[in-house]
């Protein structure tokens, strides 16, 4: 039977509190893996989130206690044996052993290019997912000569995990509507629009009526309404 202690207890419900309230997204990974650490064993861990285009793809990785290349996506998607899981759209906690016997996995291209080459052996995934959406996902690494991840570990993340695809699917959501957004100077650039539109435009972003950026601009509510 998986149970935490009242310590544990105590430092996942921070965990949990600081996923949601942390508006320094960044800050809040990088404190999650710390914190992390205080209730699970492991030597260090990456977060790496998708795209958000819809891709299995890992961009913006964040490390704790790791030397490793974050530009997951360029050296060694094209031999992760997991890929496969990242794109069945569910969250899900697992154990690299549970997926391949130790013997074999340690032949493969992908543990000599990531693990070996920096003394892991042992390792945990989070692969976090949203509406059948891929979000991103988290690998803590145990080194060397250390024993496996317990199942104990495994019911802790899975404690997490729903809160943390949730700040994470928000954060996408909000990046992808600040993204459609084109600012007055892009706008500009964009349609060749003189100083006096620019000047209107302005305005209308920072919320004037048409009465008042007439009154401000000194022109007619028709030349408003023809410009834009």
């Amino acid at each position: 039977m998986n149970t935490i202690d009242n310590n544990e207890f105590m430092i996942l419900n921070s965990i949990i509190y600081k996923i949601h309230t942390n508006p320094d997204f960044a800050a809040m990974r990088k404190e999650l893996l710390e914190q992390l650490k205080m209730i699970i064993d492991f030597d260090s861990a990456e977060f790496h989130l998708s795209r958000g285009d819809g891709s299995i793809s890992l961009d913006s990785g964040i490390s704790y206690n790791s030397n490793a290349s974050l530009d997951y996506s360029k050296a060694y998607e094209h031999i992760d044996y997991s890929q496969g899981i990242l794109g069945t759209g569910s969250s899900m906690v697992y154990r690299e052993t549970d997926l391949m016997p130790d013997e074999k996995r340690v032949q493969t291209e992908y543990y000599k290019s990531i693990y070996e080459v920096n003394n892991w052996h042992y390792s945990l995934q989070l692969v976090l997912a949203y509406d059948k959406r891929f979000l991103g996902v988290i690998t803590f690494y145990k080194n060397k000569g250390k024993e496996d991840f317990k199942y104990a570990d495994i019911f802790k993340i899975q404690l997490i995990e729903n809160h943390l695809a949730y700040r994470i699917n928000k954060e996408q959501e909000a990046a992808s509507k600040n993204k459609d957004k084109v600012s007055v100077e892009e706008a500009v650039e964009q349609f060749g629009l003189t100083k006096k539109e620019s000047d209107i435009l302005d305005l209308l972003v920072k919320g004037y009526s048409n009465k008042e950026i007439c009154d401000k601009m000194v022109i007619s509510s028709n030349t408003v309404k023809n410009i834009f």
